[in-house]
């Protein structure tokens, strides 16, 4: 078996910057047990499989492919930044003529179109209900100690835990926040949460680039300890923002040691536009 698989940094223009996914294109239908064994071999927070829907498509001049992510650990129903990066190598690398694609995924139809200095991408909006402290009091302690906590929020269409730290910290203070990922599958092990969100209200002003919000995120609970960029984090991030900010149009960073920019457009119909480019740093063949 030989595969042809990238990997392109998402959300970010630079090489070794953004979020890494690994981008497999399938010719052929694969055996099920085999994507799993890929994407533990490539050992990414994501690898995408870019499949074919019809014996007569190509990968470069059809517009709907079938599309699934999967981490070292398990598959997951929404992956952003390996739905960018599957969208750049198809434009960039296979010189795709159309100019938006359509993928088939487990979260439905999901879109990617060419824009300026990027890719839009067409994804799900969800949003994230209050959440009695007292409840996820232990994993929000275990996770950031004593760290002051404004508000808390739960999103059940995507198991996320969103924590929003005091208006009080800054940047500089989430980017070296120190998370203690490894205890957290331990304190909740119910099924409930699955990604932890840790965000923070922008600040205008100063010498530094201004976003209206900053984010960090962290799922041990399908092996990933802490994803550098999120784009189905800022599916549940873009909802309660918006709410919180009054803005429909809005810019956001992760701060995680890599970086990642993201430009985000809620739109009537209930969905939300994420724009980011991507850069591809590797191209093979995968042999098995």
């Amino acid at each position: 078996m030989k595969l042809p698989v990238f990997i392109a940094d998402a959300f970010t223009t630079k090489a070794f910057r953004g979020n890494p996914a690994a981008v497999c294109l399938l010719e052929n239908k694969l055996d099920e047990d085999m994507h799993q064994k890929i994407a533990r071999e490539m050992n990414l927070s994501e690898t995408a499989f870019i499949r074919k829907l019809h014996p007569t498509d190509n990968f470069t001049q059809s517009s709907c492919f079938g599309l699934r992510w999967f981490t070292p650990a398990s598959e997951v129903p929404l992956c952003g930044h390996a739905t960018l990066a599957s969208a750049a190598v198809l434009f960039h690398k296979m010189k795709n003529m159309n100019s938006t694609l359509t993928f088939v995924t487990l979260s439905g139809e999901l879109k990617a179109r060419r824009a300026d200095g990027g890719i839009v991408l067409d994804l799900p909006l969800y949003p994230a209900h209050p959440q009695d402290f007292h409840e996820v009091e232990d994993l929000i302690k275990t996770a950031i100690s004593d760290t002051l906590v404004q508000d808390v929020c739960y999103s059940p269409d995507t198991r996320k835990l969103l924590v929003r730290l005091s208006d009080t910290y800054d940047r500089s203070f989430l980017e070296n926040l120190k998370v203690n990922t490894q205890n957290l599958l331990q304190v909740e092990d119910s099924g409930k949460v699955k990604g932890l969100i840790l965000t923070l209200k922008g600040k205008s002003g100063g010498q530094t680039q201004a976003f209206d919000f900053y984010s960090r995120y962290f799922a041990p609970w399908v092996g990933v300890a802490e994803d550098p960029v999120t784009g189905s984090a800022h599916t549940v991030l873009s909802s309660y923002w918006s709410q919180q900010l009054g803005k429909k149009e809005m810019r956001a960073f992760q701060c995680s040691c890599r970086g990642g920019e993201l430009e985000i457009s809620l739109r009537p119909d209930g969905r939300v536009d994420i724009r980011g480019g991507a850069a591809i740093v590797l191209e093979g063949t995968l042999t098995a």
